[in-house]
């Protein structure tokens, strides 16, 4: 048995679970979120618990079984506390802005970058290298800060670029240069 999968979801008191079939809606005081799981998979509420049950112990329903429980975990706390993602911008000059919706960025390129953030996503900028990206679907907070990493990823030698908050950047020795070249 998953150890994760047979783990009941914990319902606080100002969420609303529905269940309809194999798709899930979850209602909180941030928002509303709806999934639709794999046919295989039962999903039942019982009092302030949501349980995932499977079929089968084959091998693709054992995978679903915790995958499910958690999506459905995730689901919960997104529309009770929400998800945040933090970004750090390293490099002389390289600053970001929000003008309105938009965040702009200057990163090194001829040109400013600008991110419309998807619907559902607060993008912040809380100080010109720092980016606050939140939101209540984890998956689209966490790909919406890939994106804006993705602009200009970390290099290796300077260690300029766009980062996660607290990731750690390998860094590699330049070249050792011509110190006894012949001429």
């Amino acid at each position: 048995m998953s150890r994760i999968g047979k783990k009941p979801v914990p319902v606080p008191a100002s969420v609303n679970v529905v269940v309809d079939g194999n798709t899930v809606t979850v209602k909180g005081p941030k928002g509303t979120l709806t999934q639709t799981f794999h046919p295989d998979m039962r999903v039942e509420v019982q009092g302030n618990e949501i349980h995932v049950l499977r079929p089968s112990d084959e091998k693709e329903h054992r995978a679903l079984h915790g995958l499910t429980r958690s999506l459905i975990a995730n689901m919960v706390q997104g529309v009770t506390q929400g998800y945040q993602k933090g970004l750090e911008i390293v490099g002389v000059g390289y600053r970001a802005a929000k003008q309105g919706n938009k965040l702009v960025l200057s990163v090194g390129y001829s040109h400013p970058v600008e991110i419309d953030p998807p619907q559902g996503i607060q993008i912040e900028v809380p100080a010109p290298t720092k980016i606050t990206v939140s939101g209540i679907d984890k998956q689209l907070v966490g790909q919406t800060a890939a994106r804006i990493r993705a602009i200009r990823e970390p290099e290796p030698y300077l260690g300029k670029g766009i980062r996660y908050e607290g990731e750690l950047v390998r860094r590699k020795a330049g070249k050792a240069g011509a110190k006894g070249a012949k001429k």
